[in-house]
């Protein structure tokens, strides 16, 4: 992930142009299929926003999402044919900030029912190492105005909370677009959101005595997370899990680890672990997986969002040592 892509605005009009002119029936990573089944087509960004389109829509619902499984989503890069098939899509999920070249696709689609979860809750900043602008500093600030400003972290779905925010947000749009089923999706809506409080307090519970309080990731996309438990994150290299560290800030991990008595380097499943491993090792520390759920592939610690946070919580546990 070491470099952030942006489509020009031309050149995504052109590729809608070009991909209306394709066949609009696509893969299960493309964009939506027609419709023929009597189900609402529905598009979702990547895996945080396909988790909640499948729980709340249940059976009325037929999910395809733009990032394939093991993509790391933040570079993806859309086929003309993916951005053409945004317009054939009943309903479209995503959250801005996070995929450029998502945000200016979904722009340019002109789908009457199209969400940005981003807006279904209070988006934060996290300190300068997590200025989740994720590209946008390139002339982007017309285009973006008022919408995910530069700095602001777009890591939510890892706040049970904040999630929780967002999927009450979908349930409710989902209503609306499909009245027909509105009874449906608020109870599925709520089922969730209950598994989420559960969630929510596990976490309390599990987190709220510990011997450190300080975590070191090599992505820092736990802000929230942190920020709901009273924890710290320190990021190794910012928003880029493979990004190499400065080696002032070699030191100033190394200084924060001695002191917090932190015992973990964490990495990712979709990233390269070699520095963390190398950090660890230089340090004296251990390593394991906290997961920022951007993507669920077969080394992931679970087989949904529910599962791979309660393996983040025991993972937390361990390296804080929970009592």
């Amino acid at each position: 992930m070491n470099v952030r892509r942006l489509i020009p605005a031309a050149a995504v009009a052109g590729a809608v142009a070009l991909g209306l002119t394709a066949l609009s029936a696509c893969s299960s990573s493309d964009a939506a299929e027609g419709g023929s089944d009597g189900k609402l087509d529905v598009v979702a960004s990547f895996y945080p926003m396909q988790f909640l389109a499948e729980e709340i829509g249940g059976s009325h619902v037929s999910v395809t999402t733009l990032t394939k499984p093991g993509t790391e989503p933040h570079d993806l890069e859309l086929s003309p044919r993916q951005i053409g098939g945004l317009s054939d899509a009943d309903y479209i999920l995503f959250l801005k900030g996070v995929q450029p070249a998502v945000d200016d696709a979904v722009a340019q689609a002109g789908v009457k029912n199209t969400v940005d979860a981003a807006k279904l809750t209070t988006l934060e900043k996290h300190g300068s190492e997590v200025g989740h602008d994720h590209g946008h500093e390139e002339g982007g600030e017309e285009e973006h105005e008022g919408e995910n400003e530069a700095g602001l972290d777009p890591h939510i779905w890892l706040d049970p909370v904040k999630y929780a925010e967002v999927a009450e947000g979908v349930g409710k749009s989902l209503e609306k677009a499909d009245p027909d089923h509105a009874a449906d999706y608020r109870k599925n809506t709520g089922t969730l959101v209950s598994e989420l409080k559960a969630l929510d307090k596990a976490y309390a519970s599990g987190l709220k005595d510990t011997a450190t309080r300080t975590f070191v990731t090599t992505h820092s996309a736990f802000g929230y997370l942190a920020e709901r438990y009273g924890l710290t994150q320190e990021g190794i290299a910012g928003i880029d899990p493979e990004a190499e560290p400065s080696p002032a800030r070699i030191d100033e991990i190394h200084h924060v680890a001695e002191e917090s008595e932190a015992t973990t380097v964490f990495f990712e499943t979709l990233a390269s672990d070699k520095t963390a491993r190398t950090l660890a090792k230089d340090l004296g520390l251990r390593t394991d997986v906290l997961d920022p759920l951007e993507g669920i592939t077969g080394k992931s610690a679970g087989t949904d969002y529910i599962e791979v946070m309660k393996s983040n919580l025991a993972a937390l546990e361990k390296a804080l040592g929970a009592k």
